[in-house]
C-alpha cells in the first residue's frame, strides 16, 4: 500500500493494487511454504526408510497445513493496511493511517509471537517493528525513484 501510495495518490488504485498484492502474496507465500515442507517431509520419509524406523503420521510435517498457516498469516497481516487505507479519501492522512496501523499491528504481531515463544516482549516488538519500518521505507522509496524515472 506504501509503495503504491508513492506513485498514485487515489485511494481505488491503491486499493485494487493492495487487493492484488495480498492474493498474490499470500498464494507465493503459500506455495512456498508447502514445497518447503513437502521437501523436509520426503526427506525424513527417505531417512525413515533407511534406518528401518516408523514415525507416526501425525509427526511428520503436514504441506498442507504449513501452506494455510503461511497463507492465513500472510492474509491477516496483508488486510492491515488494505482496510486502513480503504476508507480515507485524502493521500497524505491515508498514507499516515496505513503506516500508523501497519505499526501497530507489527508491535502487536511481535508481542503475541513473543508470548507464545516465551520471549523477551520488548525486544521482540521492537525488532518486527523496526523491520517493518526498513521494508515499508525502502518499498516507498525504491517505488517513488522508479515513479520519477516515468517507466512507460
Amino acid at each position: 500500500m506504501v509503495g503504491v501510495g508513492a506513485v498514485r495518490q487515489d485511494v481505488k488504485t491503491m486499493v485494487l493494487a493492495g487487493l492484488a498484492g495480498l492474493v498474490a502474496g499470500a498464494c507465493s507465500m503459500a506455495i512456498g511454504e508447502f514445497v518447503s515442507v513437502y521437501s523436509q517431509y520426503d526427506i525424513e520419509v527417505a531417512q525413515m526408510k533407511r534406518e528401518n524406523t516408523r514415525v507416526e503420521k501425525s509427526e511428520l510435517p503436514n504441506p498442507l497445513q504449513a501452506a494455510a498457516a503461511s497463507a492465513t498469516a500472510f492474509t491477516v497481516g496483508g488486510l492491515v493496511p488494505l482496510v486502513a487505507a480503504a476508507f480515507i479519501k485524502n493521500y497524505r492522512v491515508r498514507v499516515g493511517v496505513v503506516v500508523a496501523a501497519v505499526s501497530l499491528a507489527l508491535v502487536g504481531f511481535g508481542g503475541l509471537g513473543a508470548f507464545l515463544g516465551r520471549s523477551p516482549l520488548v525486544k521482540s516488538s521492537l525488532r518486527i517493528l523496526i523491520g517493518g519500518w526498513f521494508a515499508m521505507g525502502i518499498t516507498f522509496g525504491l517505488t517513488k525513484l522508479i515513479g520519477s524515472i516515468g517507466i512507460n
